[in-house]
């Protein structure tokens, strides 16, 4: 198989996935979302609080107390709005799809690799 060859199936399982009703649910809810001034606010906020604390994390700093309580409060601000809650709910359902897409695709390097990984652990 060539390379265009494998970027044109690529090409095809992005569309594949556009057209997913995954996908499209994902979209649908998160116009309504945005289109929702108050859904769309306490998104944002909420997205921007996970955002701080993963970076934070990433370069190795503390997340104080109070961000945590700042975050469960907001999370739980979240939680009582259905429309949000519909979107996280899409949201993890896409990203349990495109895991299980990404397994499909790496399980080529996984065999691949899998010799070597076992005869270092038998060392």
């Amino acid at each position: 198989m060539s390379q265009t060859n494998l970027y044109d199936q690529a090409y095809q399982l992005e569309k594949a996935l556009r057209d997913s009703e995954e996908f499209t649910t994902l979209s649908s809810l998160y116009d309504r979302v945005n289109a929702d001034a108050e859904a769309n606010q306490l998104f944002a906020d909420f997205r921007n609080i996970q955002m701080t604390l993963q970076q934070k994390q990433m370069q190795g700093e503390e997340i104080s107390e109070q961000e945590m309580m700042d975050a469960q409060t907001k999370m739980m601000s979240v939680q009582q709005n259905e429309l949000i809650m519909e979107l996280m709910q899409e949201e993890q359902r896409m990203h349990q799809l495109v895991t299980e897409v990404t397994k499909i695709i790496m399980k080529p390097l996984e065999e691949l690799y899998a010799p070597m990984v076992n005869e270092n652990e038998v060392q």
